[in-house]
């Protein structure tokens, strides 16, 4: 019980320190204070830990789980911002410490040692990485949190080990695919349309909806799929779910986008060719295997 407390609490509380970090990066970006209005987004995840420990003892629930759907609102918005200034501001960015190489990251850690005992010690070093490095490093770090924190938080008494495991292998593998999809696809566009980059942004935050749904791994009990249904929903398994999601929250749109920067914009080369074809390949294959599932269903 103890531990199941401190788990629930640790994780919140790490989830309120990065969406913390990304408000901070908005205001010192933006040179605006009323940006840390943002931070009232934070209100919801504080009263559902508190909600989640008096009600459930800290356990998360079956099928969703609050605490991270309210950890993507309270940080999604400041990547959103970051994401738009920095488009608008590329040709107009200063001089920066890049982070694409070992040497660098040595540079600035020898700068930040010799600068502790001046009172910009800690502001320099960060301040001066460039936009698009910190623009990345908090991508990476939301998905490694999620990861993390699905680990990290007492999971429901239905969500067995075995679907746990299962439910992390696969955060893992659809982190993977959405930070590729960001990063390479927003840098293909450059300044060619404002408007993509509002669309590529809302693909994003669309497939990001796969982190606090977990239909993808719990399916029906045995008890639910040996009674007698009158329609083909109630015989929906973890399987269907699966293929739907990959369908439309993530390899869908992500095909559509691609082709989209491909054909309209005319912007082709070998990685983008690449991915195109493996989110082709995965729709066409759930489709397939929809339809068999479903045929089997109602036969």
């Amino acid at each position: 019980m103890f531990f199941k407390f401190i788990c629930a609490v640790v994780t919140r509380s790490l989830f309120i320190l990065v969406s913390l970090i990304g408000v901070w990066r908005v205001v010192w970006v933006k040179d605006d204070g009323l940006y840390w209005l943002l931070t009232v987004l934070y209100l919801p995840l504080v009263a559902e830990m508190i909600l989640t420990l008096k009600r459930r003892r800290g356990n998360d629930y079956k099928w969703f789980s609050p605490a991270i759907f309210l950890f993507l609102i309270s940080i999604i918005p400041s990547i959103w911002i970051l994401e738009l200034h920095h488009q608008d501001n590329k040709s107009t960015d200063s001089r920066c410490d890049r982070l694409d190489s070992t040497e660098n990251i040595k540079s600035l850690f020898r700068h930040w040692m010799n600068s502790t005992s001046n009172s910009e010690g800690f502001k320099l070093p960060m301040t001066a990485v460039c936009a698009n490095d910190w623009i990345l490093a908090l991508h990476q770090i939301l998905l490694i949190l999620l990861i993390l924190g699905k680990w990290l938080l007492p999971a429901a008494g239905e969500l067995t080990r075995d679907q746990l495991s299962q439910l992390l292998l696969i955060f893992v593998g659809t982190a993977a695919d959405i930070l590729e999809f960001t990063s390479e696809t927003l840098s293909d566009i450059k300044d060619s349309s404002p408007a993509m980059v509002y669309i590529i942004l809302a693909v994003w935050t669309w497939s990001m909806l796969q982190f606090p749904l977990h239909f993808s791994v719990i399916g029906a009990s045995r008890e639910d799929l040996s009674e007698p249904a009158p329609s083909l929903l109630s015989h929906l398994r973890t399987d269907i779910w699966s293929t739907v999601e990959t369908l439309f929250i993530q390899d869908g749109p992500f095909l559509v986008v691609r082709l989209t920067v491909m054909i309209y914009f005319n912007v082709v080369h070998q990685m983008l060719i690449f991915f195109a074809i493996k989110n082709f390949l995965v729709v066409v294959l759930n489709i397939y295997r929809l339809s068999v599932l479903i045929c089997d269903k109602t036969s």
